[in-house]
């Protein structure tokens, strides 16, 4: 698949759910209204989308959400796409709050998944609870350690938020380092009306590597793993810093990714509000595969050259769904 500025999508971002057992304040209002199951698409109907996908050229499938795991019998779709692995995808991994990991590590190794990525802002137990407004930090440090155990590379994933984590980012590093974990840092984006001021969050990662500098010896290399995200090698630990800065440094030109609702909508762009309705066309049994990746093709036709995020839209956003509603 080749959308119109020659670039070539082989990555495919899948929400399972919108739903999630946490409200991360940059994230989510409080008191979210999610969708009501009878527009969310069957594991069986999201398993027959990513494999018209695949058929048609992805190589990498991440599942998120939402919280993907909180989803009931998500591990059959895991499973189910993990016997893909070698027979057109390359690739399955997950982005998880790691509520739910710990009971889960085990079965995601068996089923394939090589690669987690864990969201986690802070190390901090009260600034953690205050966060996600009612999260517990000892649930998630456990499964992150059971994911290890299972023998999965686990990245850390946190955003970057002014006044909230500027300070721990020395700590997070030398943390994920000593258990051989990467760590990325994001710049907070403007998606979706919540309470906070985002334009208070904000904090650029170029001024946070300044101030990283100054302790680590930070190399540039060439590694990817087929995101958005720029690495650095950390000498003093031999992991790996990745910094995904969507405001300050656009990295829209080399993108080759789409993302897949749980309701079959495709969004082709993260940050514009143009998508595709791939429900209706998976439904209709006068299609059948054919049509289904016609459809597919008619919306990777459409893929925008890049996306309009702005910080000092983020009291009018110009995309107002929820990164939930979208996938992470």
């Amino acid at each position: 698949m080749i959308d119109p500025f020659g670039r070539s999508v082989t990555y495919l971002r899948v929400s399972v759910t919108d739903r999630c057992d946490l409200r991360c304040v940059y994230c989510m209002a409080e008191d979210m209204t999610f969708l009501p199951k009878s527009e969310v698409l069957s594991l069986e109907e999201l398993d027959r989308l990513c494999g018209a996908f695949i058929a048609l050229g992805v190589r990498k499938l991440r599942l998120t959400g939402g919280e993907p795991l909180v989803r009931r019998g998500v591990m059959s779709l895991v499973e189910s796409l993990g016997a893909r692995i070698g027979h057109g995808l390359d690739e399955l991994t997950l982005t998880t709050n790691g509520t739910q990991l710990a009971k889960h590590a085990e079965g995601l190794a068996k089923a394939g998944v090589r690669r987690i990525n864990v969201s986690l802002d802070t190390l901090d137990a009260a600034r953690f609870t205050a966060a996600t407004r009612w999260g517990d930090i000892a649930k998630v440090l456990d499964g992150i350690y059971a994911a290890k155990a299972a023998g999965l590379h686990v990245k850390i994933n946190a955003v970057a938020l002014k006044g909230v984590n500027e300070d721990e980012f020395d700590r997070m590093l030398e943390w994920a380092g000593g258990h051989g974990f990467d760590l990325c840092l994001i710049e907070t984006m403007p998606l979706g009306e919540v309470s906070e001021d985002r334009t208070d969050q904000f904090l650029s990662l170029g001024e946070v590597k300044r101030r990283l500098d100054r302790r680590w010896t930070l190399a540039p290399t060439s590694f990817t793993t087929g995101g958005p995200a720029r690495y650095f090698d950390v000498a003093e630990t031999g992991a790996r810093l990745g910094l995904i800065t969507p405001l300050t440094h656009n990295f829209c030109e080399s993108c080759n990714r789409v993302r897949l609702t749980c309701t079959g909508t495709l969004y082709m762009c993260l940050g514009q509000d143009d998508a595709a309705d791939l429900r209706a066309p998976l439904r209709d049994p006068t299609l059948g595969e054919a049509g289904l990746q016609d459809a597919i093709r008619a919306a990777i036709a459409r893929k925008p050259k890049g996306h309009d995020f702005v910080i000092e839209r983020a009291r009018d956003p110009a995309v107002r769904r929820h990164m939930s509603v979208t996938g992470g």
